[in-house]
């Protein structure tokens, strides 16, 4: 029940333009949960997953500290908000083999954390494209995707798929949770979506080692299987994002910091470059310091 719960909520998410199959759902303790499985099944110790910056910096412990798994950065830049494009993939791809480091994958946040932005097709399925070209897996973290202020505007992945040509499914799978869409951190479920057989089986295997208790289960799927509730809230969630979001900006905008243009997430990204001394890390390292310790924030 659980699990046919927790895919009709991913498909109202998405505004039903997809649909997720119950047996393809392996519930684990949390996105990190999610995301230490999916490396322990794609991965071996000193491979690695292709990750744009900016990226979510737990990435390193969930990922990493008990698989033995890289992670190898993919540089984006600010002048294009930041998007993974196809060029900065295939010199983040080429570094690596100079560095005689084997890449499995890809992994990607969409909607990004930390920059409350969200990929649009065409991004995607340059993604898609390439690792399908690179024989190599696609991880996409959409644990933010109920937070888009318009749903309509949202492109998950379990699309695109079905847009790109010979698309290896094998290669493609979901993270996803109820953290953050419900606001659920404490009850820590996570959610693996393969499209691979064999790694729906060998997740299943792992996911005794992060069970989701009994009591949960059966709370969650009472509640999720009410559609009128499930409905009223997602609509209204984004509601008060969006207000809260751009309560925030304007606030910002008044006393002269900008932000990076986002509609999702619980986060953005705001431009302090003024009030660096110089365009360094070091700088940087240092501004941040005195917003912890001295301004405590």
């Amino acid at each position: 029940a659980i699990s046919t719960a927790l895919a009709n909520f991913m498909n109202r998410v998405r505004g039903n333009r997809v649909k997720f199959d119950p047996d393809r759902i392996v519930m684990s303790g949390g996105a990190t949960g999610a995301h230490e499985t999916l490396a322990g099944c794609l991965a071996n110790p000193g491979e690695a997953f292709l990750v744009p910056t900016p990226y979510y910096p737990a990435f390193d412990r969930d990922l990493r500290w008990r698989t033995g798994v890289e992670l190898f950065p993919v540089v984006c830049e600010s002048a294009d908000n930041f998007k993974g494009h196809r060029e900065a993939l295939e010199t983040a791809y080429k570094k690596a083999k100079l560095a005689n480091v084997k890449v499995k994958g890809v992994l990607i946040t969409n909607p990004s954390n930390p920059l409350g932005t969200f990929l649009d097709r065409d991004t995607l399925k340059d993604i898609v494209n390439f690792v399908n070209d690179k024989s190599i897996h696609l991880v996409c973290d959409e644990i933010y995707a109920g937070t888009v202020t318009n749903g309509d505007e949202f492109v998950s992945i379990a699309e695109v798929i079905e847009e790109v040509p010979k698309c290896n499914l094998d290669l493609i799978h979901l993270v996803y949770s109820l953290s953050k869409d419900m606001g659920f951190p404490g009850f820590r479920v996570g959610v693996v979506y393969s499209y691979n057989d064999n790694v729906v089986s060998i997740a299943r295997k792992m996911s005794s080692f992060g069970l989701v208790s009994t009591q949960t289960q059966h709370m969650l799927a009472s509640m999720l299987s009410d559609n009128e509730f499930v409905g009223t809230f997602i609509s209204e969630s984004r509601i008060r994002l969006a207000h809260r979001h751009d309560m925030f900006t304007r606030g910002l905008a008044q006393v002269g910091i900008g932000s990076l243009e986002s509609k999702a997430g619980l986060f953005f990204w705001m431009d302090l470059r003024r009030f660096l001394k110089e365009p360094t890390f070091e700088s940087e390292m240092t501004f941040w310091r005195t917003i912890i310790n001295e301004i405590k924030l």
